[in-house]
């Protein structure tokens, strides 16, 4: 009878040790859609960074809105809807923070049919985007503005819906349009022209990840693991070209030469550590504020927080380590 309770004893150890050693957190990430961008966040799965860490992740797809929603809610702990977030925080005091930046460059690009003859030539016309209060939109008026000598209200921005852009431009229903990196190819394919590409125009982030206050907070050793498996999928993005390459045609479900086209031409947007620097975050929020239609720019502190991701590329960096 010792023997089989000794047995049993030991057995609930094990039980019990290895429990504790493979317990996974679930971190669920909202994104809007499969964008190239986003392609480190499964890279960080599948290759195991994330279970490194602890952690089992799960993506899910939602419109900027819901997804902030849900992370607000503890429903999710991330979502792919930063500079959405920026906007909450400058307009009602969301409790968010933007605490990664997978690229320094914003990947939107305003293609135009062949009778738009350069960028001063788009006043008067129609320009698809999507939402005539998106980021996008406020970027090109910008860039007309101060470059170009182009009013942005002499522009007709429309909004066609997210689907849509592409179809309107090629249909002739629009002049213009600005377009994601795949719908850039389609585009350029089929006749059309492209003007400018919003990432050398200006100085912002892109593919930015926000969270809720509360989970910074209340789960700092979390969000730094997930930090750091993000850091490792951005480095291995960068040296491991067939393998990203494959991944990318894997989450966004295109062919291997449209995948291998965007990996060869963005590949260098991506940052290092996970984090832009402070002129590039005063430029994004110098946007939001007239995309929230405030009166004052939001401080640095109160938008983002950098710190984990710094933390993060440190350790790594300290380890050596490389994919």
């Amino acid at each position: 009878m010792r023997k089989i309770s000794t047995f049993a004893t030991l057995a609930i150890l094990v039980l019990t040790y290895s429990a504790k050693v493979f317990a996974t957190d679930t971190i669920t990430v909202a994104l809007t859609a499969k964008a190239f961008q986003y392609t480190v966040l499964p890279i960080a799965q599948d290759r195991g960074y994330m279970k490194e860490e602890g952690i089992d992740l799960k993506l899910i797809f939602m419109q900027a809105s819901p997804s902030l929603q849900a992370v607000t809610a503890g429903s999710a702990q991330f979502s792919g809807a930063g500079s959405s977030a920026l906007v909450g925080i400058s307009k009602g005091n969301a409790p968010l923070k933007t605490v990664l930046a997978l690229n320094d460059q914003v990947l939107q690009w305003v293609v135009a049919r062949p009778n738009v003859a350069n960028v001063a030539d788009l006043k008067g016309k129609k320009v698809a985007s999507a939402g005539v209060a998106s980021l996008g939109a406020y970027m090109l008026k910008q860039i007309l503005t101060s470059k170009y000598g182009v009013d942005g209200k002499e522009i007709v921005l429309v909004d066609p819906g997210p689907v849509n852009r592409l179809p309107s431009l090629l249909s002739g229903v629009v002049d213009a349009a600005i377009v994601s990196p795949e719908e850039r190819y389609t585009a350029i394919d089929q006749g059309m022209k492209e003007l400018m590409y919003l990432g050398k125009e200006l100085k912002n982030s892109w593919g930015t990840i926000a969270t809720s206050d509360r989970f910074l907070k209340e789960q700092p050793k979390l969000m730094l693991g997930f930090s750091r498996a993000v850091l490792k999928a951005l480095r291995y993005m960068r040296a491991d070209r067939e393998g990203a390459i494959a991944a990318v045609t894997k989450f966004i479900e295109s062919d291997r030469p449209l995948a291998t086209r965007l990996y060869d031409d963005l590949v260098k947007t991506f940052t290092t550590g996970g984090h832009v620097d402070e002129e590039t975050q005063r430029n994004d929020l110098a946007i939001v504020k007239l995309v929230a239609e405030v009166s004052d720019v939001v401080p640095i502190q109160k938008a983002y927080d950098f710190s984990f991701a710094r933390q993060a590329e440190q350790q790594l960096n300290k380890q050596g380590w490389k994919p």
